[in-house]
């Protein structure tokens, strides 16, 4: 498991799987919400906008499983432990697939519960329970794959984790298509297509990475205490501060669902611009997860820092561009996907707090990826309450200016986190023992880098 040289040339070969991969990772977003939107009915289309944020706070709170495996399994690598590396992935499936079943065993508590917290109204939930109860039929594929492609990341085998997510998105696709237009399921199709779509994804990743498995037999290894309880510390940081983002994603999700089913609505159409723009420029900072976690497993500070520089600028110039596609392509994209001329004209009145949104929130997410490689899950954890608090005081300041507030308030929160975790950077430069760069982290400029 070589690690190749730290230069801008093998930092874009490692991030374009990526970020073309994590252009599809919304397409499940986009996907929904076209075949829902096309069909022209306004409550059903904020159902399922409800529905996916309930799903995603409840399935993401156990992000950790992605990102704290991305992290460990970088250092575990930069360090030379090839068993240790196996164990990860065998322990990250095994969470991933018992969590997944208690959540849906739970689901006919969960879901009643959900929906009495989150504003919409008979219609909107109408349309929202049947599509939850249907995205929980996923929850043990879908909560497995997150181990699965943390495990990949972290790696650094991204065209691996590209072709996993391509399955994934083109099996959502094809399924909602078939479950919404051709047999009129509504709401509840798009979760069973999404749902189907996990399941197919977790066959193809276990393909990926059978030859791995072998660690199941290694039982001591795998239930190690001192490993585990490393685990669970990392994680149980990482979950806190998953479940304080997504009650961050969630609070702006109510925050329209008071307006109405109108803004409710073209919110949704909006936040997928916002995931698509997000999940692009991750792949950088995934890049930088699997890097920082190489460099902290060398201890080499030379190449801890060079991983946070090379990531920063390519953050940058891609914040740029993709703020510019946004000014010139978000109308027509909202013009094709959206029928409801009300909602559409809703969306193109608030796309332009939408277009500055890369570059006042690149910086949040390219020091998520560097303290997630670094495994500082109580930095990530504290930024993101204070985040998350300053949020939601900044929320309610602006209420009286409507559905615009709601935005600048969301826009606010990518500062707030950038801050929060910046001033933990320069401690954790400093906690870098090693100033001799291990394997593949020197200064190597062959390509100009």
């Amino acid at each position: 498991m070589s690690i190749t040289p730290l230069t801008r040339r093998s930092i874009f070969a490692q991030a374009w799987p990526i970020m073309l991969g994590q252009t599809t990772v919304p397409l499940v977003g986009i996907v929904d919400t076209a075949v829902i939107g096309r069909t022209g009915d306004a409550a059903a289309l904020a159902g399922v906008a409800l529905g996916a944020t309930i799903v995603n706070f409840m399935f993401w709170s156990f992000g950790f499983l992605r990102m704290g495996m991305t992290g460990m399994t970088a250092q575990a690598q930069g360090s030379g432990d090839a068993a240790e590396v196996d164990a990860l992935l065998v322990r990250g499936l095994a969470i991933g697939l018992g969590v997944g079943a208690l959540l849906f065993a739970a689901q006919l508590v969960l879901i009643p519960l959900a929906l009495a917290v989150f504003a919409g109204g008979g219609a909107v939930h109408a349309a929202a329970g049947p599509f939850i109860a249907a995205r929980f039929f996923g929850a043990p594929a879908g909560l497995a794959v997150f181990a699965i492609n943390g495990w990949l990341l972290g790696l650094g085998r991204t065209r691996a984790a590209l072709a996993l997510q391509i399955v994934m998105n083109l099996a959502n696709a094809g399924l909602d298509i078939l479950f919404v237009w051709h047999w009129h399921m509504g709401a509840r199709g798009v979760g069973l297509g999404t749902s189907a779509a996990e399941w197919v994804a977790l066959g193809s990743g276990l393909w990926l990475v059978a030859p791995h498995l072998h660690a199941l037999k290694d039982r001591a290894r795998l239930i190690d205490r001192s490993a585990l309880a490393r685990l669970f510390a990392v994680n149980g940081d990482i979950m806190i501060r998953t479940v304080a983002l997504l009650t961050l994603f969630s609070w702006f999700a109510n925050a329209g669902a008071r307006l109405g089913a109108t803004p409710l609505a073209a919110n949704q159409v909006l936040m997928q611009a916002v995931a698509l723009i997000a999940f692009i420029l991750d792949g950088f900072a995934f890049t930088a997860e699997s890097r920082v976690g190489n460099a902290l497993g060398a201890r080499s500070r030379s190449g801890l820092a060079r991983a946070i520089r090379l990531t920063g600028e390519f953050s940058l110039g891609a914040a740029l561009l993709f703020g510019m596609l946004l000014a010139l392509l978000g109308a027509p994209a909202i013009r094709l996907l959206v029928v409801d001329a009300g909602v559409r004209e809703q969306a193109i009145a608030l796309l332009p707090l939408v277009v500055i949104l890369p570059l006042v929130g690149f910086p949040a997410w390219l020091l998520d990826g560097i303290f997630i490689g670094a495994t500082q899950g109580r930095a990530l954890r504290n930024a993101a309450i204070v985040a998350t608090g300053l949020y939601i005081l900044t929320d309610l300041a602006l209420r009286p200016w409507g559905a615009t507030g709601i935005w600048i308030a969301l826009l606010a929160s990518y500062g707030y986190r950038a801050a929060a975790l910046g001033w933990h950077l320069p401690g954790l430069l400093r906690r870098v023992g090693g100033d001799e760069p291990g394997p593949g982290q020197g200064d190597v400029a062959a390509d100009g880098g």
